[in-house]
């Protein structure tokens, strides 16, 4: 195997790597004789309270360095690549994948398909297994790296190989068998295809899924996400409301039947399906803890709650304010009611929700996470606006201030004349957000994400 060094990117302030007097552009070798293959043999090898550190200097000088330290304590480095590895890139063809239906033209990493089991673990992220191999699995097992997030589809593996488009997607579920025995913590997902894995094939899956709880301990239902480039793809169709009552009935079923069994509800139904049936969403309780946000699964109740105790924590005023909030078809009603109880401690403050319709993607597309700044910008221009425009930071790529389309915050900001604030996900900032002046406001993103219902990790 060739010796891998990794290059250190940046050393934080006050850390142990400084006192060694680490410099970006030096190289890790090896930790206590070991080689690095990437991050998890990384943070396995530093879970010592003594480590010996091989370092190639960026003029060449090797630096051999003993460290005392807590067990779990962070050198305080970081590295060019965060796997300290290349990306694995998918090798399923999946009849419901966004980046297939993403628009030509546009930056060349937004066309990039991971599948990366390591990924799961540092960010949440979906993988199918068909890309693990079984050293990959062993490796998860012996670091015990959990949780570990699996996009199932479907538990029949015909049906699975039909809709992944790869012969071998079958025979991955029974790595989901080693990951179960070894007790590695696992969470799934499936998006549902109208016609294709819903309905009898649904029942199936849940009812397979159901024997690995509670290590498998939650599993998400999001509906497909389908734009208006889907030229010579799968021909899928959107649910209706009378799908999204069936589908909702189908998961408080087995809802109930789990909670009975082993105490928590386990299937969980995105926020999108019960927008589309014209239901309420569930109480707080019924989420278990929130265990999968990063699907769409109970954020718009979290943010309500969120909302309310941020509101509850202040006394109020009557000074005057004026905001515009900008989002996506899903979240509007929801971003209103959280103003309107703003309002009730701070009455002189004027408010408007614009829904902003995703000419970019397709109308179907209703999450404020795939709203590019095109659309911001001509739905925006020539509109009233208030003092400030908040936006969601979903919109934004994570780590930059770039709308999916390349657009700026400042593009747009000049082009409607306003200050855009970038409102986090938390309900508590969205409140400081309309409320109070802006200053040094941190930046949170996600990124994007192709196998569930809006691209963009289920975010509303």
């Amino acid at each position: 195997m060739k010796l891998r060094k990794h290059m250190i990117s940046r050393v934080l302030p006050d850390s142990i790597a400084e006192e060694l007097g680490l410099e970006p552009g030096d190289r890790l070798v090896s930790v206590n004789g070991q080689p690095v293959e990437d991050i998890f043999d990384y943070r396995y090898l530093m879970n010592e309270e003594f480590v010996v550190l091989e370092v190639e200097k960026a003029n060449g000088e090797i630096w051999e360095l003993e460290v005392e330290k807590d067990y779990d304590e962070d050198l305080g480095i970081e590295f060019e690549n965060g796997l300290m590895d290349d990306y694995r890139s998918c090798s399923n063809h999946c009849m419901f994948c966004f980046i297939d239906q993403m628009p030509p033209g546009m930056r060349e990493t937004l066309y990039f398909k991971d599948d990366d089991s390591r990924l799961s673990f540092l960010q949440g992220n979906y993988v199918t297994l068909t890309n693990m191999s079984q050293e990959d699995i062993q490796r998860v097992i012996k670091y015990h790296l959990s949780p570990i997030n699996v996009s199932f589809q479907a538990m029949n593996p015909k049906l699975r190989c039909k809709m992944l488009h790869n012969r071998f997607a079958g025979d991955a579920l029974k790595k989901v068998d080693q990951l179960y025995e070894a007790g590695i913590t696992m969470n799934g997902q499936i998006v549902l295809c109208k016609g294709v894995n819903d309905g009898e094939e649904l029942e199936y899956s849940l009812e397979k899924l159901s024997a690995y709880a509670p290590v498998l301990q939650s599993v998400s239902v999001v509906p497909v996400g389908l734009t208006k480039f889907r030229d010579g793809l799968y021909p899928l169709e959107s649910f209706e409301r009378e799908d999204a009552i069936k589908v909702l009935e189908q998961i408080h079923r087995w809802q109930r039947k789990m909670y009975k069994e082993h105490g928590i509800h386990f299937i969980h139904a995105s926020d999108e399906w019960y927008i589309l049936a014209g239901l309420e969403l569930p109480e707080e309780e019924r989420y278990d803890g929130y265990l999968q946000l990063e699907n769409g699964v109970g954020m718009l109740r979290l943010l309500d709650t969120e909302v309310r105790l941020a509101v509850e924590k202040r006394t109020g005023d009557d000074k005057p304010r004026s905001i515009t909030v900008a989002t996506g078809k899903l979240a509007a009603p929801y971003i209103e009611k959280c103003l309107e109880r703003i309002s009730t401690k701070y009455p002189n403050l004027e408010y408007e929700v614009i829904t902003i319709r995703n000419n970019f993607f397709g109308e179907k597309i209703t999450v404020s996470g795939l709203i590019t700044g095109t659309d911001l910008r001509e739905q925006l221009s020539d509109r009233k606006l208030g003092e400030r425009v908040l936006i969601p930071c979903n919109m934004l790529r994570s780590g930059e201030n770039v709308f999916l389309d390349d657009l700026t915050v400042e593009d747009v900001s000049e082009a409607i004349g306003r200050e855009i604030v970038i409102v986090e996900e938390d309900g508590e900032d969205l409140v400081s957000s309309v409320l109070d002046p802006v200053h040094n406001k941190k930046q949170i993103r996600r990124q994007m994400y192709e196998q569930t219902s809006s691209g963009n990790s289920g975010q509303a």
